[in-house]
């Protein structure tokens, strides 16, 4: 078995994937912030494609790229207004989603890490106050 697999399966493989993106897309609809930003008609296809991403980034399966092609995150996040407000809520809302989550504290962290990393290289624009 890949490392990379071991790790997934070590997360709780697909049925912890799930939960974190339900909690979060939860946190999400309770954001002033986030809530504009994802398109309410489609909350299920946002939790499916950040599930299907998240799965393959540590090492499940890779539905993502096999229907969407290569990640692209910062392009595909180009077209959003993300400053230090929108990361800074994003963050709440994974982490609100991350912390109780049924999951070894070692492998929360890891995710952690990652979360924090990924929500700053997503910022394109200055940060002030909207």
């Amino acid at each position: 078995m890949s490392e990379a697999v071991d790790f997934y399966n070590k997360m709780g493989g697909e049925k912890n994937f799930r939960e974190l993106t339900k909690r979060f897309y939860e946190n999400v609809q309770k954001s002033p912030v986030l809530k504009p930003m994802y398109p309410a008609d489609d909350m299920e296809g946002s939790e499916r494609r950040l599930r299907m991403f998240l799965e393959q980034y540590w090492g499940g399966p890779s539905t993502y790229s096999e229907e969407r092609g290569h990640p692209r995150l910062r392009m595909r996040h180009a077209p959003f207004h993300i400053s230090k407000v929108e990361h800074d809520a994003w963050l709440q809302c994974m982490h609100a989603a991350l912390i109780d989550l049924d999951m070894a504290e070692d492998m929360k962290e890891e995710l952690w890490t990652y979360f924090q990393y990924a929500a700053n290289s997503m910022i394109n624009q200055p940060s002030s106050e909207r």
